[in-house]
């Protein structure tokens, strides 16, 4: 899936403003960005569900935007919420999208239910399930498609935290088989732990896209020192080439260098005789980072009940 250049207006205010996002196969690729963002907006477009102000969509090189449904040929899943008939069973909700999909869909409707641990529940009405459970089912009503890329909007939100869990391994089993897996959220925790590429977008726009392990390879280490004579060190810290925010903290002291520069920070401690009693690394994470790209404010930055509002109107 590739977009280039993608832009979203609704009169003066730019929801989505020339983003380009890239999914490999075989990725499992996260849309991250706090709420509000345009991740969904963006969604959208790239699946043919509202058209775009500029720009160019393709999936598996087709363009959804011209093409229609028939662009979305080994695509499944569900931006926002999935949804139901509440008076009928699981079975009868997957017996019923699988007829209108057609292709053997409804010879997997066992294998669905079994992969996402549904099996003793199917014949219980949708309506009294739980939100995990019916995100669960969303899933299996995607899987009927047997797809290539697996579409998952915000998969994990609403759930306690053994929902997450489990969604968190129902996703990770999927992309294991090798499905390729797009999921948009804002829980850093799930993009962190499932996700091997990301985009982050922030207010509209793109401020990273790549390898996880690559962004945090940008950003520098932060170390907490601790040595018999805190004041002396914190004088050496803070002149020490390559080592900077230097600060003291309680009993510590903190800073942020790479490795080579705390090497010689060490040597210079040492040399002026005082005793390390620990250096500890603390490598940055991907919330750290994530909150470095999008923290603060930008012309033209707009609230999230407004993008939402905006983009559930736009398909009219």
């Amino acid at each position: 899936m590739e977009a280039r250049g993608l832009v979203k207006q609704y009169g003066r205010i730019t929801a989505v403003d020339h983003v380009d996002v890239t999914v490999n196969a075989g990725d499992v690729y996260g849309f991250l960005g706090p709420n509000g963002a345009g991740k969904t907006t963006t969604l959208r477009m790239m699946l043919g569900l509202i058209y775009p102000t500029g720009g160019s969509v393709r999936v598996f090189g087709r363009d959804p935007i011209t093409e229609g449904a028939a662009a979305l040929e080994g695509v499944a899943g569900f931006v926002e919420a999935p949804r139901f008939y509440p008076y009928l069973s699981a079975r009868k909700n997957l017996e019923m999208m699988a007829s209108y999909d057609g292709n053997g869909a409804r010879d997997r409707v066992e294998a669905v239910l079994d992969t996402v641990e549904m099996t003793a529940r199917a014949d219980d009405k949708v309506g009294g399930y739980s939100h995990g459970m019916r995100q669960r089912l969303g899933i299996a009503g995607a899987l009927l498609r047997d797809p290539k890329l697996l579409i998952l909007d915000e998969p994990a939100t609403g759930l306690d935290p053994g929902g997450m869990r489990d969604m968190r391994a129902l996703i990770r089993r999927l992309a294991d088989d090798g499905m390729t897996v797009l999921l948009s959220s804002h829980l850093l925790a799930e993009v962190e732990e499932l996700c091997d590429r990301v985009a982050i977008v922030r207010a509209g726009r793109i401020v990273y896209e790549g390898a996880i392990s690559d962004l945090k390879a940008t950003a520098e280490t932060a170390y907490r020192v601790r040595t018999n004579d805190n004041t002396r060190a914190l004088e050496i810290c803070a002149a020490q080439a390559g080592v900077s925010a230097v600060r003291a903290d309680g009993l510590e002291i903190r800073m942020e260098a790479n490795e080579p520069a705390m090497a010689e920070l060490s040597v210079a401690l040492v040399h002026a005789n005082l005793k390390i009693h620990a250096l500890v690394p603390e490598t940055a994470t991907l919330e750290d980072l994530f909150f470095h790209l999008t923290e603060g404010s930008t012309p033209g930055e707009i609230s999230a009940p407004v993008i939402d509002q905006l983009a559930a109107g736009g398909a009219a």
